[in-house]
């Protein structure tokens, strides 16, 4: 009994010293532009260009947008925040007949509801709701020509000060096809994502490498990594803004003819905090 006690008086002892203060306005920005359960809305404008790629001499690259529109309760039937994220893709692709090809991808969706537990003050934010996949691709080698749905599933921790750690798990899974010479998909997707601030307005930022498991037999599974830094800028009469470059690197590969093998993404995050209470 003596020795339960002292661990539970050590354990709120150290619960009550990692308990961080006030962030600052920076630290604040810095956790916003990473972390994919913020209530902040934002619009992300991102390049990730490929000099180096496996099974193909073609240098490639991608450009994304990716808003983040936040649902608030108090301006929703729903009793919980509710984030709503789509993802759309301009991809350059080896093409066929040789060279490259620049054509739109496929465009993703997730609409993630906050839960309510546990309570902010600790830390933790969880999220769950569905993803959806649709075939918006203009060419066959820039889509999986699959419209697919399946969970989500997100965890943050912010109890450090200074420290965003977490992830975000789909897992579309395809129920039609654009063309019966399409294959069956079933993916497990998962986007690590970490954000440590340094010093200033400079922040380290790891949010760009997505780990792909195929479910199906000799399906790809590709295990990128990706580290970079990132600057938050905030000046009179202009919108809150990041900017960040990382690079990545395919740590493993499996059933994967075709992958990325080296990656720099640049990319810009504009936020619209006065928003936040008209969306």
């Amino acid at each position: 009994m003596l020795a339960s006690l002292w661990l539970t008086t050590t354990a709120v002892k150290v619960a009550k010293a990692q308990t961080p203060p006030s962030l600052t306005a920076e630290e604040k920005l810095e956790q916003d532009f990473t972390d994919p359960l913020t209530t902040l809305p934002q619009l992300l404008v991102r390049d990730s260009y490929s000099p180096a790629n496996y099974g193909t001499h073609v240098q490639t690259n991608q450009v994304i947008i990716r808003p983040i529109i936040p649902r608030i309760p108090n301006f929703t039937l729903l009793p919980f925040v509710q984030l709503v994220r789509p993802t759309f893709a301009v991809v350059t692709v080896p093409s066929p007949r040789g060279g490259s090809r620049t054509e739109f991808g496929d465009m993703q969706l997730f609409d993630i509801a906050i839960m309510p537990w546990p309570k902010r003050e600790s830390g933790w934010l969880i999220g769950i709701g569905p993803t959806f996949v649709f075939p918006t691709a203009t060419s066959k080698s820039a889509g999986q020509g699959a419209w697919q749905a399946g969970p989500a599933f997100g965890l943050i921790y912010k109890g450090i000060r200074g420290l965003l750690i977490g992830f975000i798990v789909q897992n579309p899974v395809s129920f039609a096809y654009t063309s019966p010479k399409r294959v069956p998909v079933n993916t497990l997707e998962i986007q690590p994502v970490m954000a440590l601030h340094l010093y200033g307005e400079w922040y380290l930022r790891s949010a760009e490498a997505n780990w792909m498991i195929g479910w199906r037999r000799h399906t790809p599974t590709t295990l990128p990594i990706s580290i970079g830094i990132g600057r938050t800028f905030v000046r009179l009469g202009l919108p809150p803004m990041s900017f960040f470059v990382t690079g990545q690197w395919t740590a493993y590969r499996q059933f994967a003819p075709f992958t990325q093998q080296t990656t720099i993404n640049f990319g810009l995050t504009m936020a619209f905090p006065e928003l936040r209470d008209l969306l």
